[in-house]
């Protein structure tokens, strides 16, 4: 349509240079020069013309093909959404799992820490024990002990018990307790908590002895135990753990209400936490309402 209204420009434009022509001019060499002037304007619009479509040709697969990666993309995403939604859905099953696995890795770490606290203490020990070699007197030596070794006493000369590292009691004591050594392990972490109540891994080993008493069945006296952790140890890395295990504890008593409390208590405390997504999920099979409530403040011994 576009060259069809160019050729008829150009023999308007053809028509109207003849037509001013004088009638003496109307020769014959005149006439074809106008004629090659017309076709060679012809032509040039023809060039235009096909420039025109093949620019057109060009942005009409660019317009296609941006249609299409469009199309992809949302197909794309949706696929993405879907996913997302069915992973949503799937990960409330496995808390359990992946809150058990968590308190392996952090049992892992604590033993792990205690191994390497451990094993910087022997050398330090070593190394003050060779210092001690060095500078202790010819001809003195302790009974039993290597030289310029003393043997700490008490009152009326008797020898003092001295209690294991605090990092070799816990660590033994943590062993234990993985491996179902109750009564061994309670006695362990009852030493640790008498020597080193006011380290790092005190509120781990409270938490211990409230756990043990949980798995032996031995709920009540358990709650006793973790309530410890709570007032005792508020800000220890236990302490979400304990809030959630006395809950289910006072749930195993028959204590619904109270054991209910505990757990939204929890919720509202530790939102973001593991132990709240199983205080969650045990509240829906309770069939009570899992609506965080505000915590309530602990007593301080």
């Amino acid at each position: 349509m576009m060259k069809q209204k160019l050729r008829i420009a150009a023999a308007s434009c053809a028509l109207l240079v003849a037509s001013a022509l004088p009638a003496s001019a109307g020769t014959k060499e005149q006439l074809i020069q106008l004629q090659t002037q017309v076709q060679a304007l012809q032509d040039q619009m023809a060039r235009m013309q096909q420039t025109f479509d093949e620019r057109m040709g060009v942005m009409r697969n660019l317009v296609e093909q941006t249609t299409d990666s469009v199309n992809k993309m949302n197909t794309t995403v949706s696929g993405l959404d879907k996913n997302l939604n069915q992973q949503s859905s799937d990960s409330g099953t496995k808390v359990d799992q992946l809150s058990g696995q968590v308190q392996g890795l952090q049992d892992s770490v604590d033993e792990l820490k205690g191994r390497l606290a451990k094993l910087s203490k022997q050398l330090e020990d070593m190394q003050a024990a060779q210092q001690n070699l060095n500078a202790a007197p010819q001809g003195t030596t302790a009974p039993g002990g290597a030289p310029g070794a003393q043997t700490p006493q008490g009152p009326g000369g008797q020898p003092q018990v001295q209690a294991p590292p605090a990092d070799v009691l816990y660590n033994n004591a943590l062993r234990d307790y993985n491996a179902a050594h109750y009564d061994l392990a309670q006695q362990e972490f009852a030493d640790y908590l008498k020597f080193y109540s006011n380290t790092d891994l005190a509120g781990n080993a409270q938490f211990y002895t409230a756990d043990m008493l949980y798995r032996q069945g031995n709920f009540e006296q358990a709650v006793h135990e973790y309530d410890k952790v709570l007032e005792q140890y508020p800000g220890g890395n236990k302490t979400p753990a304990a809030q959630l295990k006395k809950g289910f504890a006072l749930l195993e008593l028959g204590q619904r209400d109270a054991g209910a409390r505990e757990l939204r208590n929890l919720m509202a405390r530790y939102p973001r936490t593991m132990e709240a997504a199983q205080a969650r999920e045990r509240l829906t099979k309770l069939g009570a309402a899992p609506g965080a409530s505000k915590p309530s403040p602990r007593r301080r011994r």
